[in-house]
């Protein structure tokens, strides 16, 4: 039996990628949470832009609890996706969804 298929999106919902493409995951020194893709060109997609000056910051390891959602949703029977979101008062989370 195949694994489902998990997408992730940005947090604007812009993009959706595959989450097997995924090689890397990443905070960047802006505070921006990235995943770089597998592929020739290793392309890299900013999910999350960390603009403290105008909204809250992402937890230091918001990078750390994504990895962690994919492993849970790639172990459940359907397709997935999932996004970040900013949600008071909890602050930033990543929020999955049925596809």
């Amino acid at each position: 039996m195949a694994a489902p298929d998990v997408w992730v999106a940005k947090a604007d919902g812009t993009d959706i990628v595959r989450a097997t493409a995924i090689v890397g995951v990443g905070r960047d020194y802006n505070g921006n949470i990235t995943v770089r893709l597998a592929g020739g060109e290793q392309a890299v997609v900013t999910l999350v832009i960390n603009d403290a000056q105008h909204g809250p910051a992402t937890p230091q390891d918001f990078h750390l609890q994504l990895l962690r959602v994919i492993t849970e949703l790639s172990d459940t029977a359907e397709p997935a996706l999932v996004r970040a979101v900013h949600a008071d008062p909890h602050g930033w989370l990543w929020r999955s969804e049925r596809l």
